[in-house]
């Protein structure tokens, strides 16, 4: 599937990933989320940066969902359970957040 974002045509494999991670920027997350059917909020962007800077910053670190919940808690600075990123993101969080967010498809098994 291919996105089109400001003229520019942007590359997805077949599960919706970005094929190349240097494409995304907000417009490009925005169109994706539509596709998903969300619209962003600070929330959303709060866990999309949260994600990118994992993954940029550290070596291609893709948290799982339990590390996710640990450090948005710290982020935001209260309480966070996995059903408030699931409102977020319905999709899963690990999987949905993670295309949203440019990043490649984790191979991770296992939920926790």
């Amino acid at each position: 599937m291919a996105l089109e974002v400001d003229g520019k045509t942007i590359e997805t494999d077949g599960n919706g990933y970005l094929v190349n991670t240097e494409d995304w920027n907000e417009q490009v997350a925005q169109v994706l989320a539509e596709h998903e059917g969300l619209t962003l909020t600070q929330g959303h962007w709060d866990v999309l940066s949260y994600l990118r800077e994992q993954y940029f910053d550290h070596a291609g670190n893709q948290p799982n969902m339990r590390h996710m919940i640990k450090d948005m808690a710290e982020i935001w600075g209260r309480d966070v359970e996995s059903k408030t990123l699931f409102d977020l993101f319905p999709g899963n969080p690990t999987k949905q957040a993670y295309r949203i967010a440019g990043l490649p498809e984790t191979r991770r098994k296992g939920g926790y």
